[in-house]
């Protein structure tokens, strides 16, 4: 089963938008969000825990991103947009028992990128 991610586009500062992926993974507890931004390592911005509903966040998008599931998919609520949050967004099913959740190298199933342009 392949991670679907969508909900990109382009906007200007301070717009909202609204990322979807899906399906959760039987037997996958981890779902996260990262960014790969034109030259630059892919980078964390958010996570959810679907046994505890615990979530993360990157430091950059703390009080703008929220991260929420329902029964099937994890979403990322993007509001006050900077040109900075211009990347391609990946969601990502982190592998059971890795140590941390932070890191790329610990999600072992991909979704295809959604691309995310922010105008200024």
């Amino acid at each position: 089963v392949q991670l679907q991610a969508s909900g990109g586009g382009y906007v200007q500062a301070g717009a909202s938008l609204r990322l979807s992926c899906g399906p959760k993974l039987p037997n996958r507890y981890m779902m996260s969000w990262f960014r790969q931004a034109p030259g630059k390592e892919r980078e964390f911005v958010a996570g959810l825990s679907w046994s505890s509903g615990n979530t993360y966040y990157g430091e950059s998008v703390k009080g703008r991103f929220t991260v929420s599931r329902d029964s099937a998919k994890i979403y990322l609520q993007m509001n006050g947009l900077k040109p900075e949050d211009t990347a391609v967004y990946y969601c990502a099913s982190k592998r059971p028992y890795s140590a941390n959740l932070y890191s790329a190298s610990d999600y072992d199933r991909w979704g295809q990128g959604t691309q995310v342009t922010v105008s200024s």
